[in-house]
């Protein structure tokens, strides 16, 4: 199974945010969205970083106070970890345990095509598997 066909299951909608949104708006646009990373998106379009529910959580804890004057470009993780529609899901499960990472942005050609997260790559693991069991079962009752 690939990473493209769990976003033709999934969708391609991405929640965004800007460099310079308040992290108060970042954090008020992920429970809205009931998402738990926000893709930062600049000016020109292009994708610049990604902010999680673990960064503003580690944030609220050292200055809460400023949530509503602290900007996202001030927390975002910019060395993004991606991953591209034809990458195989074992793979990407991989990347994100080895990188201990719970969200992955989809790029193709410098485009934004997705993200999924670890739950999602979980449900198409264990999808998977309960398909080839069947079909395994299947194949040995027949015999």
């Amino acid at each position: 199974m690939k990473v493209c066909d769990i976003l033709q299951t999934k969708g391609t909608t991405v929640i965004t945010t800007t460099p310079d949104a308040t992290l108060h708006d970042a954090l008020r646009t992920l429970v809205d969205s009931r998402v738990g990373a926000l893709v930062v998106i600049d000016t020109a379009g292009h994708v610049v970083g990604i902010i999680t529910e673990r960064d503003l959580l580690r944030m609220c804890a050292a200055h809460s106070d400023d949530i509503d004057r602290i900007r996202v470009v001030e927390w975002m993780t910019t060395n993004l970890i991606i991953g591209v529609p034809t990458d195989e899901v074992g793979y990407i499960m991989g990347i994100m345990t080895n990188n201990r990472i719970r969200h992955l942005p989809i790029m193709d050609d410098g485009r934004l095509e997705g993200i999924i997260s670890i739950g999602d790559v979980v449900k198409a693991q264990l999808e998977e598997t309960e398909f080839e069991n069947r079909y395994l079962k299947d194949y040995i009752q027949r015999q």
